[in-house]
């Protein structure tokens, strides 16, 4: 399967055409070339059909317009080897990197996100959260304790976050590669796991590797659709946002993407 985009030419194309005019979406004359006409109607159908909107025909627009049997979406998180997040990484031990590396991309392909941009997410979003790159407890600071408060103290009380008052805070602090923070999310995370209680009951195992991994993909997976929109406008600050609610980490998350993406073809 070819992905089609601007400038593609050929048969590929005139079928693509032809199943776009088909569905309403006019791309003007079916010429086999894939012009402006084409682009601005496949972005049409891709909004249309709930698709990422970048454009380009990849496997699932290809799917979704008759084209492909099946979507056969290529692997691009097997590119991201530890020499290469080294590169991301420029101050993280390279032992680290490489012990973690294997559960973290055992998570995204668990949770299907094995092409480029999310596979970049997820590493930059660890070198935001915890450059040491391996799964960590939150530590106190002014935004989670207050002067003279019990530690997280000032998270005891957040309705967003699901908690109910003391001990919610310290229980539900952030952890892992990703820093789950709050019982509502510890709650539904583990839930979707296949965890039952057992995350809030024993909250301190969303450090340990293979869940930490498996959380953060989890959640990358809950907000992929807006995330890949994001990163298709370069608006890293928003796709920080969706993850972490603010720019916590923005530089360092904008940095190791902006290296991935350069390195990684």
């Amino acid at each position: 399967m070819k992905t089609l985009k601007k400038g593609s030419k050929g048969e590929e194309v005139s079928r693509l055409q032809i199943a776009l005019k088909e569905r309403g979406f006019n791309p003007g004359i079916i010429d086999g070339y894939f012009g402006e006409g084409t682009h601005a109607a496949l972005i049409s159908f891709q909004k249309s059909g709930s698709l990422l909107a970048d454009g380009i025909a990849g496997p699932k627009t290809q799917f979704a317009l008759g084209l492909a049997e099946e979507i056969i979406i290529t692997d691009d998180l097997s590119k991201f080897t530890p020499e290469v997040v080294s590169q991301m990484f420029p101050h993280t031990s390279v032992i680290n990197i490489t012990t973690y590396l294997p559960f973290v991309s055992g998570g995204l392909r668990e949770y299907s996100l094995i092409d480029k941009p999310m596979a970049l997410m997820a590493l930059a979003t660890i070198r935001a959260e915890s450059e040491s790159f391996r799964p960590i407890n939150e530590m106190k600071s002014k935004w989670n304790t207050s002067p003279s408060g019990h530690p997280f103290d000032l998270y005891d009380n957040r309705k967003d976050l699901g908690n109910t008052g003391r001990p919610d805070g310290e229980l539900f602090k952030g952890r892992g590669f990703i820093q789950l923070t709050g019982r509502a999310n510890y709650s539904k995370y583990g839930q979707a796991l296949g965890l039952g209680d057992e995350l809030i009951n024993k909250p301190d195992i969303a450090c340990e590797p293979e869940i930490a991994a498996k959380l953060l993909a989890l959640f990358l997976k809950d907000k992929e659709m807006d995330i890949k929109e994001a990163l298709l406008e370069n608006d890293f600050r928003l796709a920080r946002k969706l993850v972490n609610g603010g720019s916590h980490g923005l530089k360092n998350f904008t940095d190791a993407y902006k290296i991935g993406d350069r390195i990684v073809k």
